[in-house]
């Protein structure tokens, strides 16, 4: 594949960068916290952690209704012409699913974890003040079938993000082409 000449880029709106980021971290730091309480023995730590996982992912949730709204109202830039024309046709599928399974999967994620909580009969009082409505009946059954849902839903998640970062680093130190400048912290 030949190398681009980095080239002028259009960036991203400021809102929809600092969005980026934070949902990124996000994303990651609810997965390490998912990942770390699933194990623990049921203890006070346990619970609070469960809490704690389950306001942050409300936060997110809501966060992520912001951003598709940004996004629907503030056109992102297009991928520059010299991009798009270097990108085999499978690059270019991949980079359009990959975004709209992310976002899919943004609201997914924890509306499954939603439905889980509440069908196992664990209300979500967010921030301990704010209690949010059952999203399904308690029912234990239900709640078995729910879980694997939500942990697959976020290993899937996680997975898309990781090949996400893969495709911007591959563009920036293969391809340097400057994309990346698009979504980059700073001027």
């Amino acid at each position: 594949m030949t190398q681009q000449t980095p080239i002028s880029i259009q960036r991203y709106s400021m809102p929809a960068i600092v969005m980026h980021w934070l949902l990124a971290l996000v994303i990651f730091g609810l997965f390490g916290m998912g990942l770390y309480m699933a194990d623990l023995p049921f203890s006070p730590t346990r619970l609070k952690l469960y809490n704690w996982h389950k306001w942050v992912g409300i936060t997110f949730l809501a966060l992520t209704v912001l951003r598709l709204v940004w996004r629907l109202t503030h056109r992102p830039p297009e991928l520059p012409a010299s991009v798009t024309a270097a990108m085999p046709a499978w690059q270019r599928m991949a980079h359009h699913g990959t975004h709209h399974m992310l976002y899919v999967l943004f609201f997914a994620v924890p509306l499954i974890g939603w439905a889980y909580s509440s069908a196992a009969g664990f209300p979500i009082v967010v921030f301990g003040v704010l209690p949010l409505p059952d999203f399904v009946p308690a029912d234990k059954a239900l709640a078995e079938l729910i879980k694997p849902w939500h942990e697959l839903s976020a290993f899937a998640l996680v997975g898309l993000a990781l090949l996400h970062i893969g495709a911007a680093l591959k563009h920036h130190f293969i391809d340097k082409d400057g994309l990346i400048n698009r979504m980059r912290l700073g001027r």
